[in-house]
């Protein structure tokens, strides 16, 4: 028994981080899963203090898609990490087992575990070791993230210096494996790489017996992509991009791996739209600029390898096993970058009758009463004036079908909870085809703020009206 709690039955697991075993907890009457920590060849000090880091981070997230940190004790001279005990296997096994993925479904597991990673890196804890083995899948598909066992959090400068490395060779990324500290875009490259895993049945590089060439290849060689026509392919070209600064960010990555699993096509990657002139960015100078081809939905975004070894500074950590702003605008469908002109640019008064009016052309008479160009904006106007405070009346002003496509009240509430403010600006009203176009800025909580150009598509409802689709 250990700490005269704990009942060990069998080992259960066995990684570079320690040996997990099925344990009875006497005290509360339940299995659990107990991770021997420090009997390890090699074991440091440094190991059992990051064991103690990961009890008290871990034990801080309280998360349907986090494998739950219970207890840190202490039996003789080893620490014992308690956790909860998923029943189910682990997507390694899983792909090993049943081969690659089929898209959808790699998407909605995924997109689970990107959800737990949306939670602690909101509470400020980096994985830093995210793959295919510390993802734990139960009967129902029902996903969890685990092994924080060299989780940090972001301001703790015990796991900084350089050259450092720690992760599993295949799924580090490439600032990693050149010895920079692990961020949370590092662990949106780990991610990626489980994505790679699940849907080719294989990690996206190599190890091999030769850890050190495989990390050079992470540094130096272009991300593996996947097929053109792969639903997926979209989104593992924007998690597995060289430079973080330009990755998508996990809420992003969360996102569209729900819209993939729904059976919606992922926006472009990052570089198809950048020199479209359509798209406006604005942003605070100090922040990582967000992908220029993400879709906003309204419903919810070598050197210094080879000096590194040559100098010979540090350690590698490595841990061989495993083979080797957020979606912003009324569902969870894309806002369309459109060529309408701006307010600077409009067209000439021979516009169509359907068109928005100039400043020097009286406005059109409206083809029936419930489609007038004012009550129509000043319904879009009220959705964006409350859906980030209220988003809970606003999915009402969806129509049925349009909850659905954007995730029901789960997705849609989640989504919005990452944005701070939405506002349109340069509202137009076609009666004739209930459609709006606006320019809109959102702000999310990070402070990161952008411009977007979005379309909503209304339906009548009475005297009133519904939203009904977006581009």
């Amino acid at each position: 028994m250990i700490a005269g709690r704990y009942t060990l039955e069998r080992e259960i697991g066995r990684g570079g981080a320690g040996v997990v075993h099925l344990a009875h907890d006497e005290v509360l009457g339940r299995p659990v899963a107990i991770k021997r920590m420090g009997l390890l060849p090699g074991t440091t000090e440094d190991d059992i203090a990051r064991a103690q880091r990961e009890a008290r981070l871990a034990a801080g997230i309280n998360h349907p898609h986090v494998v739950s940190v219970l207890d840190l004790v202490k039996d003789d001279d080893c620490y014992w990490l308690v956790m909860e005990l998923v029943d189910g296997r682990t997507l390694t096994e899983i792909v090993a087992t049943e081969g690659p993925l089929a898209p959808e479904r790699a998407a909605e597991l995924l997109a689970q575990a990107a959800d737990g990673l949306v939670e602690a890196h909101r509470a400020g804890i980096v994985h830093r070791d995210v793959k295919p083995s510390n993802i734990m899948v139960d009967d129902a598909d029902r996903a969890k993230l685990g092994d924080f066992g060299i989780a940090r959090s972001a301001n703790d400068a015990a796991l900084t210096r350089t050259g450092l490395v720690t992760g599993s060779p295949a799924y580090l990324a490439p600032e990693v494996a050149s010895g920079a500290p692990a961020t949370p875009a590092s662990d949106v490259w780990s991610l990626g790489a489980t994505l790679f895993h699940a849907v080719v049945g294989r990690a996206p590089y190599d190890m091999g017996q030769n850890v050190l060439g495989g990390l050079y290849k992470i540094v130096h060689d272009e991300p593996p992509r996947l097929p053109d026509d792969s639903p997926l392919a979209p989104v593992v070209a924007g998690m597995l991009t060289k430079d973080p600064q330009e990755r998508w960010s996990v809420a992003e990555v969360r996102d569209e791996l729900r819209r993939v699993a729904r059976g919606t096509a992922a926006s472009p990657t990052p570089d198809d739209d950048r020199g479209d002139a359509t798209t406006t960015m604005v942003m605070d100078s100090t922040r990582s600029p967000e992908p220029t081809a993400r879709r906003r939905p309204v419903g919810r975004t070598a050197a210094v390898l080879a000096l590194l070894l040559l100098a010979g500074v540090g350690a590698w950590l490595l841990r061989p096993d495993d083979g080797g702003g957020p979606d912003v605008s009324a569902g969870q469908a894309g806002t369309e970058q459109t060529e309408e002109p701006t307010a600077s640019e409009e067209p000439a008064p021979t516009a169509s009758p359907s068109e928005e009016p100039t400043e020097t052309e009286p406005p059109a008479p409206d083809p029936s009463p419930a489609g007038s160009r004012t009550s129509m904006r000043a319904f879009v106007q009220d959705y964006f004036s409350r859906v980030t405070s209220d988003p809970r009346s606003t999915l009402d002003m969806l129509t049925p079908q349009f909850q659905d496509e954007s995730g029901g009240l789960d997705d849609y509430t989640g989504f919005w909870r990452t944005i701070t403010s939405a506002t349109p600006r340069d509202v137009r009203a076609d009666p004739g085809t209930l459609t709006v176009t606006y320019t809109i800025d959102y702000v999310t909580t990070s402070g990161r703020a952008t411009t977007e150009q979005g379309r909503l598509q209304l339906e009548r409802d009475g005297d009133g009206y519904l939203i009904a689709g977006e581009g």
